[in-house]
């Protein structure tokens, strides 16, 4: 039996991918088909796929061409793969001569004519409205954000919305952004979609006002403060039908997504301790200092954190304390023990401490360990006793970081998702939930 393998992200599956799959089945007599997972694509900088891999590959499945169908998730998998399945021939588009001449050493390879006039990138083109994106806010994470904008397509920086209008139309000048506003009603008529990136007191009425105007709506971490607003905000967007995502930068991270999905096939293990810490030093007269702005450690940081350890260890929280020193009533620093029937998790956060940055994820069978800043992380490793059996991963981490949740919330829009498997809104609850018990003053205690 002679053995073809193929590869490609299959994205808005179109009859050039149908002619590419035919002429790759007729080399051979089982046809396998490696599609590229969300991971994976990310990492290769493709971030304007339309289609999630489980759509893709239903796509793929249905045209009936593929004997098998597997996930590509790595560089170097090809090799793997042609060896793994004993391989006689590797097929790919023409567009690709010459790239891969390398796999001549492990079987045939053979570079199969492309369909003209027809591509996914021209089928994006077509199909893809170009959002108007208001922009809330004019800090230090909306000129960060701004700059990350031209890298994902069906989406443009359209106005700018700060009540104070000098500070608007100085933002809106060094980014080339066209409208200026300090009224929110008047700022929220012209666009389809909000970026909040407004002080935290300010997120939840921004937000409820833009969902009532029938906006989508991507807002900056804490997204609101209590579960009650969540909840409520959650709720506002399903029937209205829009969506609205927390922006968690983390959670879109490849590299993150990756290992979460790593530990929970449970190759380190069952997991029995997680160690999340986040630090940054801060000086001045800023709002993250300011009691009265909803300032300190919990609210700024803790987001990040509590993500690493609910994606792992979900949602069933049994206690948790925390542990605090505080300057001018605000947590410079804040310890969360975090207790699980299984396990326990801590976070270390501080704004006025430094400490190591990493993650730690501890199983019976083996660790991962993520160095700083393991939150917008392009590399970590799987270790295990045997130190033979260590892994290292890498991955690209573009830019801020930005771009990837910006990808997703634009992914979304188009693709009518009102939720994201990488952030699920039960996940952002949870977090509003732990920043609200903090704040409730619930099992914290003071340090001197």
């Amino acid at each position: 039996m002679k053995r073809v393998i193929t590869y490609g992200t299959f994205d808005l599956l179109h009859q050039g991918h149908i002619n590419l799959l035919r002429r790759a089945k007729q080399l051979g007599d089982y046809l396998i088909v490696g599609i590229t997972s969300d991971s994976f694509d990310k990492e290769r900088g493709k971030l304007n796929v339309c289609n999630n891999v489980l759509e893709r590959v239903e796509d793929v499945r249905k045209t009936g061409l593929a004997d098998e169908i597997i996930i590509e998730d790595y560089v170097g998998q090809k090799i793997d793969d042609i060896q793994k399945y004993n391989i006689d021939i590797f097929a790919i588009g023409s567009d690709w001569q010459g790239k891969f001449d390398y796999l001549k050493e492990f079987c045939e390879v053979a570079y199969l004519p492309r369909t003209k006039g027809v591509s996914s990138t021209m089928l994006r083109e077509k199909q893809q409205k170009n959002y108007r994106l208001g922009i809330i806010g004019t800090g230090r994470i909306a000129k960060r954000f701004v700059t990350e904008i031209q890298y994902v397509s069906g989406v443009e920086p359209y106005s700018v919305l700060n009540p104070n209008m000098e500070e608007a139309k100085s933002f809106a000048k060094k980014y080339n952004i066209l409208e200026v506003y300090s009224d929110f009603n008047s700022f929220i008529r012209k666009i389809d979609a909000v970026y909040i990136a407004s002080p935290h007191l300010t997120h939840y009425a921004y937000i409820k006002q833009a969902l009532l105007a029938g906006k989508h709506v991507l807002c900056e971490i804490p997204m609101v403060l209590s579960a009650r607003e969540a909840q409520e905000l959650y709720l506002l967007a399903e029937e209205k039908k829009l969506v609205l995502l927390e922006a968690n930068k983390t959670a879109h991270c490849p590299a993150f997504t990756h290992l979460v999905t790593l530990v929970k096939s449970g190759v380190i293990g069952e997991v029995v301790d997680i160690r999340s810490s986040l630090s940054k030093l801060l000086l001045g007269n800023l709002r993250e200092l300011d009691v009265e702005q909803a300032g300190g450690s919990i609210t700024e940081l803790s987001p990040l954190p509590l993500l690493s350890i609910i994606k792992i260890l979900g949602k069933e929280i049994r206690n948790m304390h925390f542990y605090s020193k505080l300057q001018n009533n605000v947590d410079i620093f804040t310890k969360g023990v975090f207790n699980y029937d299984t396990a326990i998790a801590t976070i270390t956060l501080g704004l006025g401490v430094k400490t190591e940055g990493n993650l730690v994820i501890s199983g019976t069978q083996g660790y991962v360990y993520v160095p700083a800043p393991w939150w917008k992380t392009d590399y970590f490793e799987l270790r295990f006793e045997d130190q033979n059996l260590n892994k290292k991963y890498f991955y690209s981490f573009d830019g801020e970081g930005l771009r990837y949740e910006l990808q997703e919330f634009i992914s979304m829009i188009t693709n009518s998702r009102l939720s994201s498997y990488r952030l699920r809104r039960s996940e952002s609850i949870l977090i509003a939930s732990v920043i609200e018990s903090y704040r409730k003053g619930n099992n914290v205690i003071i340090m001197k």
